[in-house]
């Protein structure tokens, strides 16, 4: 039509009784309180949904007389007071839970690339998005004193949608700020709060955002201002989007940016963590901003390390960011003059042996004092790959330490599950997440009531998935009737099929297609009407990961196939909303990559506290979760093949005993149906599996885990570095200095005669000279390690180690250190002789990586 087209958006005015409404819509702990949502809900259902339960989106848009009709309604009102009366007693932080252990004046600042909070917003892509947010909705739980710090992405992770051949088209949607639960930050004249980051040749300006969930804040980085260049504004615009030089770019703006707002708002935190290397720039400007101070490189590198904790999330070396050593000289050209550091020394931060580029895990480690993988499993993984940064000690004994993930159970546990819980656990169960005994009464539940909630579940997971390929098949114009045949099987009025779920990130080691493996051999296991099988497939490849895109195309051809057609299904657009519909509503949870390489894993998790049975390789948190020694098991385990086979061979012997499982155990015991209609030996796995999992495999379990390990030592360190304007940060950061310098030609040799045997109850005395090399006594440790001989596979415990004394003085430059053993145990006794660098300030013994063994 002619003439030109003006636009208004006209907002509907809260009623005073439902002013707060606009509260509850900017707080995120929405996302995990069904109470807030349903508020919402109630308001317009069909809005709702349509807002994708956007809670700031939909008070923009609801009719203004619905609200002035609910705010007339008694039945309303009483449910806005209640949940008003909930978020008030929950939000007075009088209220904090023992056990903490920081101290009064203790800020953690968490720096992370993605939070996941809910789909509201959209800042994350996938698993370490949703642990970052389930790590803050914690340690609001917990009322620490938190605060994150990430980037405000104008497009989040992309929308996927796949063709009728199952080929990826991604696609990206700005997001509008003004409809996020997002507030931008200004001062008191009203001017925006900004910060200043430094990049080659002009000076990029960022917003500061703020997000609040719960007792929690979130500060959040925008570079879309009129002032920054057309290139500038795109820094973070986009979740992990552009090439490297783009990523760094993205990286100096969390890291340096990130730093930079918190002292713009006075915070001054007493503890920093860095969750993956994402965010390790901070570690560069926190050594700038001392040394600005007056403390030289090394003395202010000391002082930031002391309270810097590291987590990372990457299981293989290829996976960590790294950067070319031009790059990164070229972007700290002036940070080096600042700290009156070399080029060399910059890049001696990230290096890694045999490598000539600058990598985010070494800074990371370098500039930390605590550092942790995500699972038992991988934190042995992780102390083999960073073993260069302690080359003389063995990984078992270095710094690499681990805490297992959790998920935040009151966002993840159903609906249906909460009112249940209620009714035969206690009003008040969240609050005792972490009792493994108060658990035990799930299975006091009536096994009738148990199975009717799961089937609830599954009928609502079904709903979804006829909706959403109804949806997907009639844009790629399939015709009706095979629409019918694809979803015979999920049919929400009959959920009495067992249905098995696989959705996550579709990497290649994560083996989406492993299932597929001998096709005659899976027909032959699920192509049975008595006892039918639904696979639900779901998960995005990155838009660069061509291999992961092929495992999509894959998984659409099998299902096209007519023995599978109705069995396997691929479903698009893999988000939260799905996430928590499938975790809830499968029976069973596969998941089978290739071990060690899933660090973690959280999925699993989500589905064991909701009754659904895992099916999983001994790999991540699984290793440590599978209950396989009790008479009644959680769920059941593949064991990873030897590490000796070739690809295809290892694929084979898993494959294999996936098939093995579903056709002797799974299938079996699910279809093992007595007078009522359900399987009681399927029940009695599904009430063990939230009784055992819930109770560990939660985060506030994890992030008391992090308080208590890692946050309260860290804090301690710091402080204790930085008082007396460093003196310790000096004295350590010298004494380092000696030792390098001297290391190289500290010896050691035994003086006394080791007897071969001795009778029980005498002692032996062990005698060793040390030539110190200029070092005085007390820099160096030396100890016995004691233990059984190899032979007898007794591992000796970590720890089963005796000092040697420094005694009689100096003799030739040499040091003779003694010890009088008296064995506690008859037997052959394995031990060795060692001696390492000792300094009362470390935070952990070997952080030097030094080590000399007699």
């Amino acid at each position: 039509m002619p003439g030109t087209t003006y636009v208004v958006e006209v907002n509907p005015q809260l009623p005073a009784r439902l002013a707060r409404l606009e509260e509850l819509a900017n707080d995120l702990s929405y996302s995990w309180n069904r109470a807030t949502r349903a508020l919402f809900s109630r308001l317009h259902p069909a809005l709702w949904l349509a807002v994708g339960h956007n809670p700031k989106a939909f008070l923009k848009r609801v009719d203004q007389k619905r609200l002035e009709a609910a705010a007339r309604d008694p039945a309303f009102l009483g449910s806005v007071n209640r949940v008003l009366s909930t978020y008030d007693t929950y939000q007075d932080v009088s209220n904090r839970p023992d056990g903490q252990h920081l101290q009064k004046d203790d800020v953690v600042a968490y720096f992370c690339a993605e939070f996941g909070f809910h789909e509201s917003l959209p800042i994350y892509s996938g698993g370490l998005g949703i642990l970052a947010g389930d790590h803050c909705k914690a340690a609001s739980d917990l009322a620490l004193p938190f605060i994150g710090v990430g980037l405000l992405y104008r497009q989040g992770y992309f929308n996927q949608k796949l063709d009728a051949d199952g080929r990826q088209h991604a696609s990206y949607t700005d997001a509008d700020f003004a409809d996020l639960p997002v507030t931008r930050l200004t001062h008191p004249d009203g001017s925006e709060r900004r910060v200043f980051v430094d990049l080659p040749g002009r000076t990029v300006q960022a917003r500061v955002w703020e997000a609040l969930a719960g007792r929690v804040r979130l500060l959040l980085l925008d570079t879309f201002v009129p002032e920054n260049n057309e290139h500038d504004r795109e820094i973070t615009h986009r979740l992990y989007g552009g090439d490297r030089h783009a990523r760094l770019e993205q990286e100096i703006m969390l890291g340096v940016g990130g730093v930079r707002a918190l002292e713009a708002l006075g915070i001054k935190p007493t503890v920093w963590h860095i969750n993956e290397g994402h965010a390790a720039f901070l570690i560069l400007e926190r050594i700038r901003g001392l040394c600005q101070q007056g403390l030289p490189f090394a003395v202010a590198l000391e002082a930031v390390a002391a309270n810097v904790c590291f987590t990372t999330h990457t299981p293989v070396p290829a996976g960590h960011d790294h950067f070319s050593e031009e790059e990164i000289v070229h972007h700290f050209e002036q940070w080096c003059r600042e700290v009156g550091a070399t080029p060399e020394q910059l890049l001696a931060l990230g290096e890694t042996p045999g490598e000539r580029e600058f990598n985010m895990t070494t800074l990371a480690i370098v500039g930390s004092r605590q550092q942790n993988g995500v699972s038992r499993i991988h934190g042995t993984v992780s102390s083999r790959i960073c073993a260069h940064h302690w080359p003389q000690i063995e990984p078992i004994e270095n710094p690499m330490d681990h805490v297992t993930n959790g998920v935040h159970v009151p966002t993840f546990v159903a609906t249906e599950w909460h009112e249940t819980f209620d009714r035969h656990l206690g009003i008040g169960w969240e609050q005792r997440q972490t009792d493994a005994g108060f658990w035990d009464k799930v299975k006091t539940i009536p096994d009738a009531t148990f199975w009717s909630i799961r089937q609830i579940l599954k009928e609502q997971l079904l709903h979804l998935v006829c909706y959403r390929l109804s949806r997907q098949h009639v844009r790629n114009q399939g015709s009706p009737s095979r629409l019918d045949r694809m979803l015979r099987l999920a049919d929400p009025e009959k959920p009495n099929v067992l249905t098995i779920g696989f959705a996550r990130r579709f990497a290649t080691y994560k083996r989406a297609t492993l299932l597929f493996h001998d096709l005659g051999r899976l027909e032959r296991i699920i192509a049975n009407d008595e006892r039918p099988v639904l696979f639900l497939f779901a998960g995005k490849a990155h838009p660069a990961d061509v291999p992961g895109q092929e495992l999509i195309r894959r998984i659409a051809e099998v299902s096209r196939l007519p023995q599978f057609e109705g069995r396997i299904l691929m479903l698009e657009d893999y988000d939260l909303q799905l996430s928590r519909r499938l975790v809830a509503g499968v029976d069973v949870w596969l998941n089978n990559p290739v071990y060690p390489l899933e660090a973690s894993g959280t999925s699993g998790m989500k589905a064991g506290m909701n009754g659904v049975l895992n099916l999983s390789v001994l790999d991540g948190w699984w290793d440590e979760g599978y209950n396989y020694t009790s008479e009644v098991a959680n769920g059941w385990g593949i064991k990873p093949a030897s590490d000796r086979l070739d690809e295809a061979r290892r694929d084979a012997e898993e494959a294999n005993d996936l098939y093995d499982l579903l056709e002797q155990e799974v299938i079996p015991t699910y279809y093992r149906t007595g007078a009522a209609g359900f399987s009681p030996e399927w029940v009695a796995m599904s009430k063990h599996a939230i009784a055992t999992i819930t109770p560990y495999f939660n985060v506030t379990r994890m992030v008391g885990e992090y308080a208590q390990r890692f946050y309260a030592p860290a804090s301690r360190q710091g402080r204790h570095y930085a008082a007396h304007d460093f003196a310790v940060a000096r004295a350590v950061a010298d004494w380092k200095a000696r030792v390098r310098e001297a290391w190289s030609g500290v010896q050691l040799r035994r003086v006394d005669t080791p007897p071969p045997r001795m009778m029980f109850g005498e002692t032996i005395r062990i005698e060793v000279m040390v030539r110190l090399n200029g070092l005085s006594p007390t820099d160096i440790a030396v100890e016995v390690m004691l233990g059984r001989p190899a032979s007898t596979n007794y591992t000796p415990p970590r720890g089963a180690c005796v000092a040697l004394q420094p005694v009689d003085g100096q003799e030739d430059g040499e040091q003779r250190y003694a010890l009088d053993l008296t064995p506690e145990h008859c037997g052959k006794i394995e031990y060795r002789l060692r001696a390492y660098p000792a300094h009362p300030s470390l935070t952990h013994r070997f952080e030097m990586g030094m080590m000399l063994w007699l």
